[in-house]
């Protein structure tokens, strides 16, 4: 039976955010956006928590929005992040997104205020019943200081909007709960952890190590959505190096921009406090896509 978000299901890519002297860079911007047009990504989740949104001004994140839809122009999907801490500051946001052109909004639970389940499901709530795209939940506890818990998202599974839940709480048994109970769409937050939850009934992934390998990743989802369970095997095998090596030397964004940096994909630069990896965590870098056989 085919989830709420089934459109969304597949290879959605958290992009980077180019910058360079301190300005978002639209020139490289246009063309990672092609880059993933190319190969076949389904979707693209600009400004989260990769798309370095807590150190954007308001305005740039607004532009942000609007420069992916008029670049990917309807090639694909375009579901940014509008979420705040503030329900009205998530609500401008997401209105703003709509009118740009969003397909859907990912929604992160409130930050730093942790929110009782109750605030969740109104904070969510508001933002379904007053835009009229499709809303993805993501549920990142180690970020916002708190779980979603999954009879708030059953609760809120029964809102014609909310249509999808990105899971990085790192739980099977969270991911268990909520497949079992809603016919929400459920894509991985965790790239090490995509495969695991193909296998109780997620639909893809919202990818970080995408933004380098996004063939690479639509492969594994292929062959899981195939039935050729080996060759998903071996895909995650395969992709397991970058997801925990490389994404796991720091804070994300700071390794992926340093290996799109090394790939010649990106400047590399980040803003504060986001800080530059140690001279070991790049050589250490560099062995592990080495190794992957990206350089």
């Amino acid at each position: 039976m085919a989830t709420k978000g089934e459109a969304f299901a597949g290879l959605s890519v958290a992009i980077v955010t180019p910058f360079k002297n301190g300005e978002v860079d639209y020139t490289c911007f246009k063309q990672q956006i092609e880059f993933q047009v190319a190969a076949g990504t389904n979707c693209l989740c600009p400004v989260g928590t990769t798309g370095e949104s807590p150190t954007l001004s308001h305005e740039e994140h607004e532009r942000v929005i609007a420069f992916v839809c008029e670049t990917v122009a309807g090639r694909i999907k375009v579901m940014p992040g509008t979420g705040s801490n503030s329900t009205a500051e998530a609500l401008r946001l997401t209105k703003s997104a709509e009118k740009a052109g969003a397909d859907a909004a990912l929604q992160v639970a409130p930050y730093y205020n942790k929110p009782t389940q109750q605030g969740f499901y109104e904070h969510f709530k508001c933002l379904a019943e007053e835009t009229g795209i499709p809303q993805c939940i993501y549920n990142i506890p180690g970020r916002t200081g708190k779980n979603i818990e999954p009879e708030t998202i059953i609760r809120l599974a029964e809102l014609e909007k909310i249509a999808m839940v990105k899971e990085a709480t790192g739980s099977m048994d969270q991911a268990s709960a909520v497949l079992g109970s809603t016919n929400l769409t459920l894509l991985s937050g965790d790239d090490s952890l995509t495969l695991p939850l193909l296998s109780v009934g997620g639909s893809g992934v919202i990818s970080v190590v995408a933004n380098i390998v996004p063939q690479d990743v639509i492969s594994l989802l292929t062959a899981f959505k195939e039935g050729k369970l080996a060759e998903a095997r071996q895909w995650h095998h395969k992709l397991f190096p970058l997801c925990m090596d490389m994404l796991g030397l720091s804070t994300n964004p700071i390794p992926i921009k340093a290996a799109m940096k090394m790939l010649s994909r990106d400047t590399g630069e980040l803003r504060l406090p986001m800080t530059p990896l140690s001279s070991e965590e790049e050589t250490s870098l560099r062995k592990t896509l080495t190794n992957y056989g990206l350089l």
